[in-house]
């Protein structure tokens, strides 16, 4: 007790144990709420060929109703209704994993060519790629031209594709670490790479599909009723 009361008298009062607030539950679901990372991608392509005109002009095929012509690049698709289809891309890596998009898309009829705008995306693939598909959105407009500047009976005929693709996906809590700066331009780069490979397969499609219209190529099947 004497020990006690020097302490005391000198100042040095025996130190109680801090207690700190708890947070108030506002904070702790203000924090639980707060939006994850996200990140963007964004590619833009355009691709042309000359077309070399038969008896039957370009500008007429391109004229067609979208279905009675090859107007999508995919592994599979499949028709929903008369404009609008479902499309099954090609598989390609991002990081370690495989990532198959499902498509659906309308196609819209244009002078002189068509659109193609996405409605809707779905991935398949590895696991973590399936958890991300109500973490992401996508946008995607492909419009094909033929040269409207250009007689319909000139001997060759310019054709056009110009494509741009916008991704915004949630960063999975494995990829947090990478600085967002570093995975936005890792899919830039996935997106480009897919548009530089598959732009002019398309085109040489599109060519290949109006040449056997033109010479009257009964064995044509139209979007949706088997493999393309």
């Amino acid at each position: 007790m004497a020990l006690h009361s020097s302490l005391v008298r000198l100042g040095f009062a025996p130190i109680s144990p801090v207690r700190r607030p708890l947070p108030s539950p506002l904070l702790v679901r203000a924090f639980a709420a707060s939006p994850a990372p996200r990140a963007r991608f964004s590619a833009r392509r355009s691709e042309s060929t000359v077309v070399q005109q038969l008896q039957r002009p370009l500008a007429e095929y391109m004229s067609l109703p979208a279905s009675q012509y090859s107007v999508l690049d995919a592994e599979r698709i499949e028709r929903v209704d008369e404009n609008t289809f479902r499309c099954y891309v090609y598989r390609f890596k991002f990081f370690a994993f495989e990532v198959c998009p499902v498509l659906v898309v309308r196609v819209e009829e244009e002078p002189y060519g068509c659109c193609i705008r996405l409605l809707s995306c779905k991935l398949e693939g590895s696991p973590i790629v399936v958890a991300q598909n109500e973490k992401f959105s996508a946008s995607m407009v492909n419009k094909i031209s033929c040269n409207k500047n250009l007689l319909s009976n000139s001997a060759s005929q310019q054709l056009t594709t110009d494509t741009t693709i916008e991704v915004i996906i949630e960063i999975p809590f494995a990829f947090r670490a990478i600085p967002v700066g570093a995975i936005e331009s890792t899919g830039t780069q996935v997106l480009e790479q897919l548009l530089r490979l598959m732009l002019p397969r398309f085109l040489n499609q599109l060519v290949k599909d109006y040449r056997a219209w033109a010479s009257g190529d009964t064995s044509r099947q139209p979007l949706g009723t088997g493999e393309i």
